[in-house]
């Protein structure tokens, strides 16, 4: 009778090689964004939380420091800080994943769109704070950040009339889409009121399985409150 030969240990698969440092998932819109596209390529990576405790990432949060450096991507030997380009170079590395949308026309306004979104409406970033773990129902908007939600709103009404819905380029999400998620949870935080198509499109954001993911890791996150964001942030 032959000895039975011991059972070799399960191999455990390797960990992703692509990396993505992030700050604060209840804080930070942008580390939002650079997860959300990250999802979108199809990416295998695995997620590293830089501390709020760090210098460099508190100043980031405080929107003291002379440039945002997370959320930062590292692959193959590419080192990208921002979202734009992690954005870009993703769709280049993976045009299966159809990031973008196919048609000419729609491609070229989503990424006008997205641009807009990642250079401007600095009034809702200061007066609207991201924080995924309030809830203000009375909160007042004044007439700065109004104008960048009313151009912000036109944008997405105006797409989801082109295109479709029910994300703004059609029957699935894209990089635009993951730009402007963290527009809706401001929304959700602030109470702020929206109409029938932009309501709509709030739900199929809020549906979004991958930002569902990133909520409840945020609201699971042991980390330590930054009450300074309260009073003046953005980021």
């Amino acid at each position: 009778m032959s000895a039975t030969k011991p059972r070799k240990p399960p191999v455990k698969p390797a960990a992703p090689a692509a990396i993505l440092r992030i700050s604060s998932r209840n804080y930070s819109s942008w580390s939002l964004r650079g997860f959300l596209i990250a999802r979108l390529s199809g990416l295998a990576f695995r997620t590293i939380t830089v501390s709020p405790d760090d210098p460099s990432t508190r100043a980031e949060l405080l929107n003291n420091a002379s440039s945002i450096l997370l959320p930062c991507l590292e692959h193959e030997g590419a080192e990208l800080w921002d979202t734009i380009a992690i954005a870009e170079y993703l769709n280049e590395r993976f045009p299966e994943a159809r990031m973008m949308p196919e048609d000419r026309i729609a491609r070229a306004r989503c990424r006008a769109i997205s641009g807009e979104m990642h250079a401007g409406f600095h009034a809702l970033r200061s007066s609207l704070p991201f924080n995924l773990r309030a809830s203000i129902p009375s909160f007042t908007v004044w007439s700065a950040a109004r104008g960048d939600l009313d151009r912000i709103f036109t944008l997405w009404r105006d797409c989801l009339a082109q295109w479709g819905g029910p994300w703004l380029f059609g029957d699935r999400p894209t990089i635009a889409d993951a730009m402007f998620a963290p527009v809706v949870m401001r929304a959700r935080t602030y109470h702020v009121a929206l109409d029938e198509p932009c309501e709509a499109y709030a739900r199929t954001i809020e549906a979004w399985p991958d930002l569902r993911e990133w909520i409840a890791a945020a609201l699971d996150e042991p980390e330590p409150r930054i009450t300074e964001l309260e009073l003046d942030a953005e980021f």
